[in-house]
Protein backbone atom coordinates (compact mmCIF):
# COMPACT_ATOMS: atom_id res chain seq x y z
CA UNK A 1 0.00 0.00 0.00
CA UNK A 2 2.82 2.44 0.85
CA UNK A 3 4.54 1.64 -2.44
CA UNK A 4 1.30 2.41 -4.30
CA UNK A 5 1.00 5.77 -2.53
CA UNK A 6 4.61 6.60 -3.41
CA UNK A 7 3.98 5.81 -7.07
CA UNK A 8 0.84 7.98 -7.06
CA UNK A 9 2.61 10.94 -5.49
CA UNK A 10 5.49 10.59 -7.94
CA UNK A 11 3.04 10.49 -10.85
CA UNK A 12 1.27 13.57 -9.49
CA UNK A 13 4.59 15.44 -9.22
CA UNK A 14 5.61 14.50 -12.77
CA UNK A 15 2.22 15.49 -14.18
CA UNK A 16 2.44 18.81 -12.31
CA UNK A 17 5.89 19.53 -13.74
CA UNK A 18 4.67 18.57 -17.21
CA UNK A 19 1.78 20.98 -16.76
CA UNK A 20 4.10 23.80 -15.71
CA UNK A 21 6.39 23.26 -18.69
CA UNK A 22 3.43 23.09 -21.09
CA UNK A 23 2.07 26.29 -19.52
CA UNK A 24 5.44 27.93 -20.15
CA UNK A 25 5.33 26.98 -23.82
CA UNK A 26 1.71 28.11 -24.16
CA UNK A 27 2.64 31.41 -22.51
CA UNK A 28 5.55 32.10 -24.87
CA UNK A 29 3.33 31.44 -27.90
CA UNK A 30 0.33 33.32 -26.47
CA UNK A 31 2.38 36.33 -25.33
CA UNK A 32 3.11 37.14 -28.97
CA UNK A 33 -0.52 36.54 -29.85
CA UNK A 34 -1.60 38.77 -26.95
CA UNK A 35 0.56 41.61 -28.27
CA UNK A 36 -0.94 41.33 -31.75
CA UNK A 37 -4.54 40.46 -30.94
CA UNK A 38 -4.89 42.00 -27.51
CA UNK A 39 -3.06 45.28 -27.91
CA UNK A 40 -3.34 46.00 -31.66
CA UNK A 41 -6.82 44.44 -32.10
CA UNK A 42 -5.49 42.56 -35.14
CA UNK A 43 -7.02 39.12 -35.66
CA UNK A 44 -4.02 37.09 -36.84
CA UNK A 45 -5.23 33.55 -37.46
CA UNK A 46 -1.84 32.74 -39.01
CA UNK A 47 -0.08 32.89 -35.62
CA UNK A 48 0.14 29.10 -35.45
CA UNK A 49 1.80 29.05 -38.87
CA UNK A 50 4.42 31.49 -37.60
CA UNK A 51 5.09 29.10 -34.70
CA UNK A 52 5.56 26.15 -37.07
CA UNK A 53 7.70 28.18 -39.48
CA UNK A 54 9.96 29.17 -36.60
CA UNK A 55 10.30 25.53 -35.58
CA UNK A 56 11.34 24.47 -39.09
CA UNK A 57 13.75 27.42 -39.48
CA UNK A 58 15.31 26.62 -36.11
CA UNK A 59 15.66 22.96 -37.09
CA UNK A 60 17.40 23.76 -40.38
CA UNK A 61 19.78 26.33 -38.91
CA UNK A 62 20.68 24.27 -35.83
CA UNK A 63 21.34 21.21 -38.01
CA UNK A 64 23.48 23.20 -40.43
CA UNK A 65 25.51 25.07 -37.82
CA UNK A 66 25.36 22.76 -34.82
CA UNK A 67 24.26 25.72 -32.68
CA UNK A 68 20.90 25.68 -30.93
CA UNK A 69 21.17 29.36 -30.00
CA UNK A 70 21.74 30.31 -33.63
CA UNK A 71 18.62 28.35 -34.47
CA UNK A 72 16.61 30.44 -31.99
CA UNK A 73 18.10 33.71 -33.28
CA UNK A 74 17.43 32.79 -36.91
CA UNK A 75 13.85 31.79 -36.14
CA UNK A 76 13.21 35.05 -34.29
CA UNK A 77 14.62 37.19 -37.13
CA UNK A 78 13.06 35.29 -40.05
CA UNK A 79 9.63 34.85 -38.49
CA UNK A 80 9.66 38.42 -37.16
CA UNK A 81 10.37 39.66 -40.69
CA UNK A 82 7.61 37.42 -42.07
CA UNK A 83 5.18 38.85 -39.51
CA UNK A 84 6.15 42.42 -40.39
CA UNK A 85 5.65 41.64 -44.09
CA UNK A 86 2.22 40.17 -43.32
CA UNK A 87 1.24 43.31 -41.43
CA UNK A 88 2.46 45.71 -44.14
CA UNK A 89 1.23 43.82 -47.19
CA UNK A 90 -2.17 42.57 -45.98
CA UNK A 91 -3.34 43.49 -42.50
CA UNK A 92 -2.55 47.21 -42.57
CA UNK A 93 -5.18 47.62 -45.27
CA UNK A 94 -7.83 46.04 -43.03
CA UNK A 95 -7.31 47.91 -39.77
CA UNK A 96 -10.43 47.58 -37.61
CA UNK A 97 -12.07 45.05 -39.95
CA UNK A 98 -11.94 41.93 -37.79
CA UNK A 99 -13.78 39.57 -40.14
CA UNK A 100 -11.67 40.47 -43.16
CA UNK A 101 -8.48 40.10 -41.09
CA UNK A 102 -9.58 36.68 -39.85
CA UNK A 103 -10.49 35.41 -43.32
CA UNK A 104 -7.31 36.78 -44.90
CA UNK A 105 -5.00 35.27 -42.27
CA UNK A 106 -6.85 31.93 -42.39
CA UNK A 107 -6.06 31.91 -46.12
CA UNK A 108 -2.42 32.76 -45.38
CA UNK A 109 -2.22 29.94 -42.82
CA UNK A 110 -3.64 27.38 -45.28
CA UNK A 111 -1.16 28.39 -47.97
CA UNK A 112 1.71 28.43 -45.48
CA UNK A 113 0.78 24.97 -44.16
CA UNK A 114 0.82 23.51 -47.68
CA UNK A 115 4.14 25.19 -48.52
CA UNK A 116 5.75 23.88 -45.32
CA UNK A 117 4.34 20.40 -45.97
CA UNK A 118 5.82 20.47 -49.49
CA UNK A 119 9.20 21.63 -48.16
CA UNK A 120 9.60 19.49 -45.04
CA UNK A 121 7.15 16.64 -45.65
CA UNK A 122 4.89 15.00 -43.13
CA UNK A 123 7.60 13.58 -40.86
CA UNK A 124 8.16 14.70 -37.28
CA UNK A 125 11.49 16.38 -36.46
CA UNK A 126 13.31 16.88 -33.18
CA UNK A 127 15.60 19.88 -32.72
CA UNK A 128 18.83 18.82 -31.01
CA UNK A 129 19.39 20.48 -27.66
CA UNK A 130 22.83 21.56 -26.37
CA UNK A 131 24.54 18.85 -24.35
CA UNK A 132 24.47 20.99 -21.21
CA UNK A 133 20.66 20.84 -21.00
CA UNK A 134 20.11 17.36 -22.41
CA UNK A 135 20.58 15.65 -19.07
CA UNK A 136 18.20 14.80 -16.24
CA UNK A 137 18.31 16.37 -12.80
CA UNK A 138 16.97 15.09 -9.46
CA UNK A 139 13.70 16.72 -8.38
CA UNK A 140 12.03 16.09 -5.01
CA UNK A 141 9.17 13.57 -5.19
CA UNK A 142 9.28 13.41 -9.01
CA UNK A 143 12.70 11.75 -9.13
CA UNK A 144 14.74 12.53 -12.25
CA UNK A 145 13.34 15.14 -14.63
CA UNK A 146 14.55 16.59 -17.94
CA UNK A 147 16.59 19.75 -17.48
CA UNK A 148 15.37 21.05 -20.86
CA UNK A 149 11.79 21.12 -19.60
CA UNK A 150 12.82 23.02 -16.46
CA UNK A 151 14.76 25.44 -18.68
CA UNK A 152 11.51 26.12 -20.52
CA UNK A 153 10.02 27.55 -17.31
CA UNK A 154 13.01 29.90 -17.01
CA UNK A 155 12.56 31.05 -20.61
CA UNK A 156 8.91 31.87 -19.96
CA UNK A 157 9.77 33.88 -16.83
CA UNK A 158 12.43 35.92 -18.64
CA UNK A 159 10.15 36.63 -21.63
CA UNK A 160 7.18 37.49 -19.41
CA UNK A 161 9.14 39.91 -17.22
CA UNK A 162 10.81 41.46 -20.27
CA UNK A 163 7.50 42.06 -22.06
CA UNK A 164 5.87 43.52 -18.95
CA UNK A 165 8.77 45.92 -18.43
CA UNK A 166 8.73 46.92 -22.10
CA UNK A 167 4.99 47.66 -22.10
CA UNK A 168 4.83 49.41 -18.72
CA UNK A 169 8.24 50.98 -18.12
CA UNK A 170 9.53 52.15 -21.52
CA UNK A 171 8.68 54.82 -24.07
CA UNK A 172 8.03 52.13 -26.68
CA UNK A 173 5.41 50.53 -24.45
CA UNK A 174 3.82 53.92 -23.85
CA UNK A 175 3.58 54.51 -27.60
CA UNK A 176 2.05 51.07 -28.18
CA UNK A 177 -0.62 51.56 -25.53
CA UNK A 178 -1.34 55.11 -26.68
CA UNK A 179 -1.63 53.96 -30.29
CA UNK A 180 -4.25 51.42 -29.31
CA UNK A 181 -6.26 53.79 -27.08
CA UNK A 182 -6.19 56.91 -29.27
CA UNK A 183 -4.46 56.42 -32.61
CA UNK A 184 -5.51 59.76 -34.11
CA UNK A 185 -4.18 61.78 -31.18
CA UNK A 186 -0.84 59.95 -31.35
CA UNK A 187 -0.61 60.61 -35.10
CA UNK A 188 -1.39 64.27 -34.46
CA UNK A 189 1.64 64.38 -32.14
CA UNK A 190 3.84 63.29 -35.04
CA UNK A 191 4.33 59.64 -34.14
CA UNK A 192 4.48 57.16 -37.03
CA UNK A 193 1.78 54.81 -35.68
CA UNK A 194 1.89 52.33 -38.62
CA UNK A 195 5.63 51.87 -38.03
CA UNK A 196 4.99 51.27 -34.31
CA UNK A 197 2.38 48.64 -35.18
CA UNK A 198 4.74 46.93 -37.65
CA UNK A 199 7.35 46.74 -34.91
CA UNK A 200 4.84 45.24 -32.46
CA UNK A 201 3.73 42.70 -35.04
CA UNK A 202 7.36 41.75 -35.70
CA UNK A 203 7.97 41.24 -31.96
CA UNK A 204 4.83 39.10 -31.59
CA UNK A 205 5.72 37.01 -34.62
CA UNK A 206 9.33 36.67 -33.45
CA UNK A 207 8.11 35.33 -30.10
CA UNK A 208 6.07 32.73 -31.98
CA UNK A 209 9.22 31.74 -33.88
CA UNK A 210 11.24 31.43 -30.67
CA UNK A 211 8.47 29.33 -29.13
CA UNK A 212 8.57 27.08 -32.19
CA UNK A 213 12.25 26.30 -31.68
CA UNK A 214 11.80 25.70 -27.95
CA UNK A 215 8.72 23.55 -28.52
CA UNK A 216 10.46 21.62 -31.28
CA UNK A 217 13.37 20.95 -28.93
CA UNK A 218 11.37 19.80 -25.91
CA UNK A 219 8.57 18.11 -27.87
CA UNK A 220 8.69 17.78 -31.68
CA UNK A 221 8.03 19.57 -34.97
CA UNK A 222 5.32 18.15 -37.23
CA UNK A 223 2.44 19.27 -39.47
CA UNK A 224 -0.67 20.17 -37.50
CA UNK A 225 1.19 21.87 -34.66
CA UNK A 226 0.21 25.23 -36.14
CA UNK A 227 -3.51 24.61 -35.54
CA UNK A 228 -2.88 23.27 -32.04
CA UNK A 229 -0.93 26.30 -30.86
CA UNK A 230 -3.23 28.77 -32.57
CA UNK A 231 -6.16 27.28 -30.66
CA UNK A 232 -4.25 27.25 -27.37
CA UNK A 233 -3.22 30.90 -27.88
CA UNK A 234 -6.81 31.93 -28.54
CA UNK A 235 -8.03 30.21 -25.39
CA UNK A 236 -5.19 31.56 -23.24
CA UNK A 237 -5.79 35.16 -24.38
CA UNK A 238 -9.56 34.86 -23.95
CA UNK A 239 -9.18 33.43 -20.44
CA UNK A 240 -6.43 35.80 -19.31
CA UNK A 241 -7.71 38.96 -20.95
CA UNK A 242 -6.73 40.68 -24.19
CA UNK A 243 -3.51 42.67 -24.02
CA UNK A 244 -2.56 41.57 -20.51
CA UNK A 245 0.79 39.80 -20.16
CA UNK A 246 0.08 38.69 -16.54
CA UNK A 247 -3.34 37.57 -17.77
CA UNK A 248 -1.71 35.49 -20.51
CA UNK A 249 0.50 33.86 -17.85
CA UNK A 250 -2.50 33.00 -15.66
CA UNK A 251 -4.49 31.79 -18.66
CA UNK A 252 -1.62 29.60 -19.86
CA UNK A 253 -1.24 28.10 -16.40
CA UNK A 254 -4.95 27.31 -16.04
CA UNK A 255 -5.30 25.87 -19.54
CA UNK A 256 -2.11 23.79 -19.46
CA UNK A 257 -2.68 22.39 -15.98
CA UNK A 258 -6.29 21.46 -16.81
CA UNK A 259 -5.16 19.79 -20.04
CA UNK A 260 -2.29 17.90 -18.41
CA UNK A 261 -4.20 16.69 -15.34
CA UNK A 262 -7.16 15.81 -17.52
CA UNK A 263 -5.12 13.72 -19.95
CA UNK A 264 -3.30 12.00 -17.08
CA UNK A 265 -6.28 11.10 -14.90
CA UNK A 266 -9.35 11.26 -17.20
CA UNK A 267 -8.00 10.89 -20.77
CA UNK A 268 -11.45 10.69 -22.36
CA UNK A 269 -12.49 14.11 -21.07
CA UNK A 270 -9.09 15.81 -20.94
CA UNK A 271 -9.80 18.41 -23.63
CA UNK A 272 -13.23 19.21 -22.16
CA UNK A 273 -11.73 20.84 -19.05
CA UNK A 274 -9.93 23.45 -21.15
CA UNK A 275 -13.11 24.63 -22.80
CA UNK A 276 -14.99 24.42 -19.49
CA UNK A 277 -12.53 26.93 -18.01
CA UNK A 278 -12.99 29.25 -20.99
CA UNK A 279 -16.80 29.09 -20.74
CA UNK A 280 -16.72 29.68 -16.98
CA UNK A 281 -14.45 32.72 -17.30
CA UNK A 282 -16.53 34.21 -20.12
CA UNK A 283 -19.70 33.74 -18.05
CA UNK A 284 -18.25 35.59 -15.06
CA UNK A 285 -15.81 38.04 -16.70
CA UNK A 286 -16.40 38.43 -20.46
CA UNK A 287 -13.25 40.58 -20.75
CA UNK A 288 -11.05 37.82 -19.25
CA UNK A 289 -9.51 37.49 -15.81
CA UNK A 290 -7.21 40.52 -16.10
CA UNK A 291 -8.65 42.18 -19.20
CA UNK A 292 -10.05 45.68 -19.26
CA UNK A 293 -13.78 46.17 -19.70
CA UNK A 294 -14.66 47.60 -23.10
Amino acid sequence: MEALLDINWRLFAIVTLNGLTLASLYFIVASGFSLIFGLMRVVNMAHGSLYLLGAYIGFEVSEATGSWLLGIAAAAVVVGAAGAALQVSILSWMQGQDLRQALATIGVSIVAADLMLAQWGGSAYQITLPGAVSSFVPVPVAGRYAMARLMLIGFALVIGIGLWLMLNRTRVGMLIRAGVDDRRMLEALGVNVPLVFVGVFAIGAGLAGVAGVIGGSVLSVSPGEDARYLLSSLIVVIVGGMGSIPGAAIGALLVAMAETYGLAYTPTYGIVYTFAIMVAVLAVRPQGLLGRAA
